[in-house]
């Protein structure tokens, strides 16, 4: 982090089914753009703090994620500049209500409901873009109570963290710490009072979430 500089988020931004197969075990197209949601910041839950899971949505999935952090503003940024404005990288969580999720799917509906309800956004630790070895692949996996449940790597990427950025940043003005949660790969499925989820970016331990 930069000396005498406080990062907050101020946008969390998320690209659903940039995993192609994940996009296919929810039975959806594969993208030609990325799919862009929101999530408020009432969403996060930072420092291992618990996940409680709520009662009146149904099921509710896990979905491991890479996070990008942005470390300054921008906006209209070319793909050939994007690896500038990331800060930090990290693994965050993207809970998300697949019950209620395919209610307002099935009925035309936006999905906030279902992707921004709160405690939905979940953060783990931060590493610089040197110290987890990018620009190269990078490699996620979600555990549950000690069994691996995710699995991918950034090979599989529809699109890469600059076309995310370059695509998002045309809609949007993206701030200094602001989020980016890329995708997640296959492999979801629900969560259960209880459960201990454990995130590794490159086999490095960086996320630990409760479920209450």
């Amino acid at each position: 982090m930069r000396i005498g500089v406080i990062f907050t988020a101020v946008k969390i931004i998320c690209i659903g089914r940039n995993y192609a197969e994940h996009a296919r075990e929810l039975n959806n197209d594969v993208p030609g753009e990325p799919v862009v949601f929101m999530k408020p910041e009432s969403a996060l839950i930072r420092d291992g703090k618990p996940f409680f899971l709520p009662d009146h949505l149904g099921d509710v999935h896990h979905e491991l994620e890479i996070v990008l952090r942005i470390g300054r503003n921008g906006k209209h940024i070319a793909e050939r500049f994007a690896a500038t404005y990331i800060d930090r990288i990290g693994l965050g969580i993207d809970f998300t209500a697949r019950t209620l999720q395919s209610d307002l799917k099935g009925r035309g509906l936006p999905w906030e409901l279902a992707k921004g309800f709160d405690g939905s956004a979940i953060l783990g630790d931060w590493q610089s873009p040197e110290a987890v070895q990018w620009p190269g692949i990078l490699s996620l996996r979600l555990e549950v109570n000690g069994e691996t449940r995710q699995e991918g790597d950034t090979g599989q990427l529809l699109f890469s963290f600059e076309q995310i950025i370059s695509f998002v940043s045309r809609y949007f003005t993206l701030k200094m710490g602001d989020l980016i949660f890329t995708g997640t790969p296959a492999g979801v499925g629900p969560v259960h009072r209880g459960d201990r989820l454990q995130g590794f970016l490159n086999d490095r331990p960086m996320l630990q979430c409760k479920v209450c």
